[in-house]
C-alpha cells in the first residue's frame, strides 16, 4: 500500500503517481494497465496529450475499482474562455468515458493572452458541478496564484511543476507549502537517460543499494513533492515505487540539492513567458 497526501480539501492521494505523456493508443493502454497491475493509483494525463481515451480504458479493464483510482487531466491554453473551459472539461470526460476527474489542473497559465483566471473560475464551478472532485493547477509561479486568491477567494491544492535533481524549485515549493498547495513533479527524473548517468548521483544512489532513479524519486519525497514517473518497462514501473524502505540521510539531501541551477529547466519553459494551447 503506498503512501499517501492528503490534500487541503480533504483528498488522499498516492505520494507517488505514474505519468502518461506519449502513451497512446493499444500500445498506451497495455502500459496504463501495467502500471495499474505494479501498483499505481495516481494516473496524469491531460487533454493535449490526446490520450485520455486509453487511460480510460486501462482504467476499465483494471481489477482495481475506479474508486481506487485517482485520474488528473489538464485543460489546455486554448480553450480557457470560461464557457470552452467548462465543455471542454466535459469533453475530457466523454474521452476518458468517465463521470469524474479526482483531479483537474489548468496546464499552463499562458500569461500573455490572460485567461487563467477565468479558467480557474471555471475549474471552481466544475468542481461544484460534480465534474471533478479536487482542482489545481500546472507550471503557475507565485504571481500567478498570488492573483488567483485576490480575484477569486480559492487556491489550488495542486501546483504540478518541473521538478528534478537540476531544478529543485526551491522557491516555488516554499510559496506553495506556506499557502496549503501540495507541489507535484513533472519530469520528476528529468531527462532520464542523461540524468540516470551523472556520476554525483550514481555515488550517492550506490550508498543506499538503489539504482539513480529511485534515489531521485525519494529525494523529491523527502522535499515533500509528489513525483509522477513514467515508465513503459513493468520492471522499472515496480522499482520507481520501491522507495519507502529507506531515507536519503541530510548531507546526501544537500549533495543532490547541490546540482540545482537556477536556469535548470530542460527545455528552458519559463512559465512568466512560456505559452502552451
Amino acid at each position: 500500500m503506498l503512501e499517501t497526501y492528503t490534500l487541503r480539501d480533504g483528498l488522499t492521494i498516492p505520494k507517488v503517481g505514474f505519468g502518461t505523456y506519449l502513451l497512446n493508443g493499444a500500445h498506451g493502454v497495455q502500459v496504463i494497465d501495467s502500471a495499474i497491475d505494479r501498483g499505481y493509483r495516481l494516473l496524469d494525463t491531460a487533454f493535449n496529450y490526446e490520450n485520455e481515451g486509453a487511460v480510460g480504458e486501462a482504467v476499465r479493464r483494471s481489477s482495481v475499482p475506479r474508486s481506487e483510482l485517482i485520474i488528473s487531466s489538464k485543460l489546455p491554453g486554448r480553450h480557457q474562455h470560461y464557457d470552452e473551459a467548462i465543455s471542454t472539461i466535459q469533453e475530457s470526460l466523454y474521452r476518458a468515458g468517465l463521470d469524474y476527474y479526482d483531479l483537474y489542473l489548468i496546464h499552463w497559465p499562458n500569461p500573455k493572452e490572460d485567461h487563467y483566471v477565468e479558467a480557474w473560475q471555471a475549474l471552481i464551478d466544475a468542481q461544484k458541478l460534480g465534474l471533478v472532485r479536487s482542482i489545481g493547477v500546472s507550471n503557475f509561479l507565485p504571481a500567478h496564484l498570488d492573483r488567483l486568491a485576490k480575484e477569486t477567494g480559492v487556491m489550488p491544492v495542486i501546483n504540478q511543476v518541473e521538478l528534478h535533481p537540476y531544478f529543485n524549485q526551491q522557491a516555488q515549493r516554499d510559496y506553495d507549502a506556506a499557502h496549503g498547495i501540495l507541489t507535484q513533479d513533472w519530469s520528476p527524473l528529468g531527462r532520464a537517460s542523461e540524468m540516470l548517468k551523472n556520476s554525483t548521483l550514481q555515488a550517492v544512489a550506490a550508498r543506499y543499494h538503489k539504482n539513480v532513479g529511485q534515489l531521485i524519486l525519494r529525494w523529491e519525497l523527502q522535499l515533500g513533492t509528489l513525483p509522477i514517473p513514467k515508465s513503459s518497462t513493468p520492471s522499472r514501473q515496480a522499482g520507481n515505487l520501491d522507495l519507502f524502505d529507506f531515507e536519503i540521510n541530510a548531507a546526501d539531501m544537500a549533495t543532490i540539492n547541490s546540482l540545482s541551477t537556477a536556469d535548470g529547466r530542460l527545455k528552458n519553459q519559463d512559465p512568466a513567458v512560456y505559452e502552451e494551447f
